[in-house]
Formats: structure tokens, sequence, C-alpha cells
């Protein structure tokens, strides 16, 4: 009795995800219940014939990696990559995202894990070898189906047709993307890769003096009524009416791509008129540091050089992908994130400043701006719609998830800054762009995780209600310097929202683990990293599937992977030669008495970086103690490659430091193979003790192969 109470607990851990998605979406997701079904037998005969020690193991992974998917999907509607080991393996990313413990689908994840842990405990007698065969028989049935019908399905979502685990295996084989590429040779097409100003302008030169740039948080243009209006979608749970209501007399543009999920990469795209990264590599935000002559191209820069003061506020901390370097890189003059606010907030949200209060405090910044004569430019970032979402429990429970709640008093909180700016007047001499550094997708559509938001507001009366065409966040650069009449440094692609073009744009995006193309022939190309690719005559990059979308049987769609990768390249150096990072100046960190975390303690935003093959890297740090016990400073360097320590390279032992001394050491070591996802973890301990980051600097060589 009690083998077969474990037997059934066993199935039924194995197959909840089939359970889940059963009872969730009924059969509307048919080769994705066989999908769940058939990892679901591979982890039940697995765990069958393993030892009770090996079993343990392999449920919980299984349970583990399910709600954390369910997770991932629930907030940003995408399956987990191999990619994405390096978040997860990361414990200050992983506390602030769950912190609270506020889950999605609570009753899901506690089914998940209680089932585990009740296999945990009730061990199951492994069966006689002849029921193998036929499982294994059934496995395979089952997986050969759900293959074949993948592929002639696949217009529908990943979400729709794999579950986590086995897209995970899937997006880890599958390498279509040529990643040897030649360095030349590789023809772009004008739009993907010029500046584009031969067209009519809708104004001369803007009235505005000042730029206000405000990103909000993983939000697409679908939660804005007439933008969704306008491309197709009547209706959706969610509205930001009040943000709507402020922003009446905006230009707005429907038709908006984000090009990739993650923060660093939107900003650089919004900031330097270029594309981010079409893929999971080092963001292009870290590769400025290389080609200072592309930085000072970037927007902030070129405002700076032309008399703006420039200012970046965000509400999270600086430290967390390095933004305490790339936005000076980029040309801000002060960049400030949550430790800059003074006002607490109403309750604990791990990520900084909650909207409200992260407004309030804008506003209080551009009031001493306007005081001063000078024409300025302010990037604001805000964190609240981030899980897990700057609400408090009372407001959550007013609407049906947490996610929903922190949407909402975004709304109210933008939409009371904007009453503020134009009660200040403000907004008389002042351009606005409200924007989005990527978007959070939604269930609705997985085209959704390409659709951002674009609303602008500008003293000016020649502007249309809606600006016609596609444009995307490389866009913004452009159409900035346009407004302003300035000179376009030579680098900077895109179009200009301030002018009227008689031909469709060239559009990209990677998001939900899909290449997406827009070409100037009006062809809408969606490929998966498997190499299968759908084609269809549309409008935009955006939008509901055309009615012609069928499977690209002339291969013409693969060039999509040639031009990703070109594009990633486009700070790679033309001719081989060395990249130099830098990743300290300068700066004052106090330490704790002991390291706790050799990820939270981490000193250094040396993370996630990649050398290619047959390249070697020389490391230089300096720090000098500027405080320090009479029983001194211990630092330590650790090297991690998709977070798992690299403990093949010789590293030279830090001096314990006492008061007033200074410590370098240098180091090389050579990468036959590239690597990937390699990070530094700088840590120090000590009583009362501050060191001073007078040098962090990579270098990389490229060899001859």
């Amino acid at each position: 009795m009690k083998n077969s109470i474990a037997l059934i607990l066993l199935a039924l851990a194995s197959f909840m995800p089939a359970c889940l998605r059963l009872a969730s979406q009924g059969l509307s997701q048919p080769v994705g219940l066989l999908s769940d079904s058939g990892l679901g037998l591979l982890v039940f005969l697995v765990t069958l014939y393993s030892p009770h020690w090996l079993r343990l193991l392999l449920v919980l992974f299984w349970a583990l990696f399910q709600t954390s998917a369910l997770e991932l999907v629930a907030t940003m509607q995408r399956l987990p990559t191999w990619q994405d080991l390096q978040y997860l393996a990361d414990p200050a990313f992983v506390h602030k995202s769950t912190a609270g413990f506020n889950l999605a689908a609570p009753g899901a994840v506690s089914a998940l894990l209680l089932t585990a842990v009740l296999v945990c405990f009730l061990p199951v007698s492994r069966p006689a070898r002849r029921w193998l065969g036929p499982g294994l028989a059934a496995l395979l049935l089952i997986m050969v189906t759900q293959g074949f019908f993948s592929t002639r399905l696949y217009e529908h979502s990943i979400v729709a047709r794999y579950n986590p685990l086995h897209w995970f295996i899937v997006d880890a084989v599958s390498s279509p993307l040529p990643r040897n590429l030649p360095a030349t040779g590789v023809h772009l097409p004008p739009g993907l890769s010029s500046l584009d100003l031969n067209s009519s302008t809708l104004l001369p030169r803007g009235k505005a003096e000042n730029l206000l740039i405000v990103i909000v948080e993983g939000i697409p243009g679908l939660y804005y009524p007439a933008i969704r209006t306008k491309m197709g979608v009547d209706s959706h749970d969610i509205t930001m009416d009040r943000l709507a209501a402020a922003t009446e007399e905006a230009m707005l543009i429907p038709d908006f791509t984000v090009h990739s999920h993650q923060t660093i990469r939107g900003l650089y795209a919004i900031l330097c008129g270029d594309y981010s990264k079409l893929s999971w590599t080092t963001p292009k935000a870290y590769e400025l540091q290389q080609n200072p002559e592309r930085a000072d191209q970037c927007l902030p820069a070129q405002l700076a050089q032309n008399g703006w003061s420039t200012h970046y506020l965000q509400a999270a901390g600086l430290g967390f992908m390095s933004k305490d370097r790339a936005m000076p890189l980029m040309g801000f003059q002060t960049t400030l994130g949550s430790e800059w606010f003074t006002e607490p907030n109403p309750f604990p949200f791990s990520w900084g400043p909650i909207d409200p209060v992260f407004f309030r405090g804008a506003a209080t910044y551009i009031a001493e701006l306007q005081s001063r004569n000078q024409p300025w430019m302010l990037t604001l970032l805000t964190v609240g719609t981030h899980q897990p979402y700057g609400v408090s429990d009372s407001f959550a429970a007013q609407y049906p998830s947490r996610q929903q709640a922190a949407i909402a008093l975004l709304d109210e909180a933008v939409a009371d800054f904007i009453a503020g700016l134009r009660r200040d007047g403000v907004l008389d001499n002042t351009l606005v762009l409200i924007t989005s550094d990527e978007s959070h997708g939604s269930a609705l559509a997985d085209w959704v995780s390409s659709w951002g938001l674009a609303i602008i507001l500008a003293p000016d009366d020649d502007l249309p209600r809606i600006k016609q065409g596609g444009y995307g966040l490389v866009d913004i650069t452009a159409s900035l310097l346009d407004y302003f009449g300035l000179n376009m440094p030579p680098d900077i692609i895109g179009r200009s929202f301030f002018r009227e073009y008689p031909t469709p744009g060239e559009m990209i995006a990677f998001t939900a683990s899909k290449l997406r193309r827009h070409t100037a022939d009006n062809l809408r190309y969606e490929c998966t990293t498997d190499g299968r690719c759908l084609v269809g005559t549309a409008p935009s990059l955006l939008g509901f599937p055309p009615a012609d979308f069928a499977p690209d049987k002339d291969g013409s769609g693969s060039n999509i992977f040639t031009y990703a990768v070109t594009l990633d390249r486009s700070l790679h150096p033309r001719h081989g030669g060395s990249q130099v990072l830098h990743f300290a100046e300068g700066e004052l960190r106090r330490l704790p008495e002991k390291i706790i975390s050799e990820w939270g303690d981490n000193l250094i935003g040396a993370q996630y970086l990649d050398f290619p093959a047959h390249s070697r890297v020389h490391v230089s740090i300096r720090v000098r103690a500027v405080e320090a016990h009479e029983s001194g400073i211990r630092m330590q360097l650790l090297l991690k490659q998709w977070e798992r320590n690299q403990n093949d390279i010789p590293i030279p032992s830090f001096p314990v430091l006492r008061a007033g001394e200074e410590s370098t050491i240098e180091f090389s070591f050579e990468n036959t193979e590239a690597r990937q996802s390699f990070s530094f973890h700088l840590l120090g301990e000590g009583k009362n003790a501050t060191i001073q980051m007078e040098d962090f600097v990579v270098t990389v060589e490229t060899m001859d192969g």
C-alpha cells in the first residue's frame, strides 16, 4: 500500500506540468501537452529506476526548474534558456526578484513542491526491468509525435509548444547562428545599418530646450488604449487609462519595437542609436569601453558636447549590470541610483523606491534642473513593475495579480508626475519621451514581447496624434538629435520620428526565443533558434500573424541569423587588435567585516563577459586601503564561468592591507576555446574597512589561430 502511494506521488510529481497546462489551457495547446507528457514520462522512468538518493535530487531539480519556469512565463511570457543560468545562480538577483515570496502562481508552485517533497520521504521500490522497454517505447512515440506537430505548428508560441525543460534542452543544442561568421563581407540591408533622414520633416527645429526620457520597466504598448486599438487589439484586461488621459495631446507611435530582453540592452539601444545584441552575449554597453569613439556618439555625450547638462536617475541600485560604469561612458555627467532618494518606501521593496516615491523624487530633481540657466537632459528608469513588484499586500489584493497591481500603481504615479510637469510649466520647454526598456510580454501573443511604448509630449503644435510607420528603440537617438537640429555622428543608425517616410522600414528583434524581422518589402520573418522560419506579408514586425504566414521554403529567412551576428559585432574591432575594459575608476567601497556572499559582497561589476577563441586575457587590479583596523584587510579574487569557479587559472594572492597601503596584482590566461559568461568576483573583508578601487582593467588580445 505504501509503495503504491509513493508510486502515485512520483507519477503526480512527474506529470504535474501536464496537469497544470490541462487545467489552465484545456486542450488548446496539444503540442505543449505532448511535450509536458514526454518530459514527465522521461522524469518518471529515470527517477523510478534510480537509487533513492539520486531520485531525490532529480525530483527536486524537476520541481524547482518547473517552478522557476512558471514564474518566468508569468512575468516575461517566455521560457528559460541556458543563458538564464547566470541569473538563477546569482543570489543577489534572485533575492531581489523573489523577496517576500510573492509568487505569480502560488497554487501551482505549492502543488509541484509538495509532491516533490513527499516523493523524497516515501521511497519507491524499483519495478522489474520488463516495464522499462514499453515505457521507453511510449516515450519515443510521444516525443516523435510532439516533434512532428511542433514543426508544423511553429507559428504557435514557444510556451504553447514546449515544456520548459524540453525547450531548455532544444535551445542549448540548437545553434544555427553562424558565430564563426567572417568579420567582413556580410552586406546588411541599408535599413539595418544606416541612418535615413532622406524624407520630409514634420517640423523645422523643435521648440523644446530640455529633454526628458522616462523609461518604464517592461511596459508594452498593449496597455495604452489608443495604441493597442491602432495595432488591431480590441481590448485587454490591463489598461493604463490614467496615463492615456494625461497624454491626450501626445504623439503616439503604435508600431514600436523593443529589440531584446534585459534593461542594459534596452538602454544601449535607446541612448546610442544602435541595435542591442540579438543574442545573450556580452551587452554592447560593456563593449563601449573598448570603443570610446563610439561611446562619444551616444545621445547624452552628443548633448553634453552641445551645451546640455546630462543626468541619469534610476530607482534601482547602479551596481547590477554595471550601470554605474556604462551610463557615464555614454555621456551622462551625473549618474544616480536608489541611494539618491531620501523618502522611504511605505513598505519594503527590495529593488529600490516604488514608483510613486521615485516620481516624487524625480519631480524634485527636475525642479532643481529648471532653476539652472542651462538646457538639460534627464533619463529616468523605474523599477516598480519588476518582479516581485513594488506594491503593498493590501493594494495587490484589489487586483487579479501583483503584476497588474504594480502596473496600476505605475499608471497612477506616472500620470500624477506628468500632471505635475504640466502644472509647473516644465512641458512648456521640454520634450518628453515615455518609452520602455523591454516588454514583459503578454499571454495574448508572443509578439507582444517585441512591442514597446513610445509617447511623445512636445511644446510643438505640428505633430500628429498617431505617427504612422514602424519604429523602435534604435531610432530614438537619431530622432532626438533630429528634433534639436544637431549634427548626426557617423555610426548612428535609424529613422527619425519627426519625419515622414513614403516606404516601409527594416526592423529586427530577438525576444521570447524568436528572431523577428520586417523588411522594406513588407515581409515579416519569425525564426526560432532551432533554425525554423515562417514568412508572410505584413505591414509591421508587430501584430497578429498575417494570413499568408507559412514556412519559409526557399530559405531566404535564414539571412536573419547572419544579420543578427553581424549586428551583434557592430562594436568589435574591425581588424583584430585588443579590447580594453575598465571596471574601476577610484570608487570607494565599504567592506563587510566578514564575507557573507561571494555574489552579494562582490566589489566589481565585471560580470558575464565573453572572450573569443585564440585570445589572451590580461587582468590588472590596483586597490588602496583607505580605512582599516589594525588586523588589516583581506582581499580575494574568484573567477567564474556560467557561475562555476574556474580553478585552472592561477591567480596571485593579495597581501593583507593596512590603512594607507596599496596593492597591485596582475595575471594573464589564454583561451584556446571561446569563453562565455565569464565573471570576476572581487571580495574583501575587514573591521571598519574601506578601500579605494583605483583600477580594474581587463585587456583581451586576439592571437593568431
